[in-house]
């Protein structure tokens, strides 16, 4: 019982250091702040779910991020009709929870126009994690992730001169 309720704690502490992670999936892969709280909750359930089983091989950061993409594009696969593609920007409220400047929205709206892959790469790459990270969280080399990064930036240079 002590053993459970000291996971707990651990498992809270180090969901909260990170809540930021969270945040921008959410924000990044759902449109509307009651989705992303949906989201969220799921995020936090897969985690906890699959927490006893974190044996360390990478950070805690980067094992978060992983679960928390393969659940955000389960979640979204599962329970959107619409097509990111087809949502207009207007639609794309950062709304309270997101507490963010209007550049930070400005970005993160450029963000939701990437594919998946795409997404999940400069998230990472804003959350300062190495290539090596970046690497080894997508399953491609630290030289593939350089080159994505120059491409994505390029899209997201030229999308956020357009807003």
């Amino acid at each position: 019982m002590k053993d459970k309720i000291k996971l707990e704690k651990e498992f809270i502490e180090r969901i909260m250091r990170h809540q930021g992670i969270l945040n921008k999936i959410c924000f990044v892969y759902m449109d509307y702040n009651m989705e992303r709280d949906d989201l969220k909750q799921e995020i936090i359930l897969q985690l906890w779910k699959s927490y006893p089983n974190f044996q360390g091989g990478s950070s805690f950061s980067t094992w978060m991020y992983r679960v928390a993409l393969n659940t955000a594009l389960t979640f979204r696969k599962k329970n959107r009709t619409i097509s990111l593609a087809r949502v207009d920007d207007q639609l794309v409220d950062p709304g309270p929870s997101m507490d963010y400047s209007e550049d930070i929205q400005t970005l993160y709206r450029a963000i939701a126009r990437l594919n998946k892959i795409e997404k999940a790469i400069i998230l990472l790459w804003l959350e300062e994690k190495t290539y090596q990270e970046i690497a080894a969280t997508m399953g491609i080399s630290e030289k593939n992730v350089g080159v994505k990064l120059v491409r994505i930036k390029s899209k997201l240079a030229s999308w956020i001169k357009d807003f």
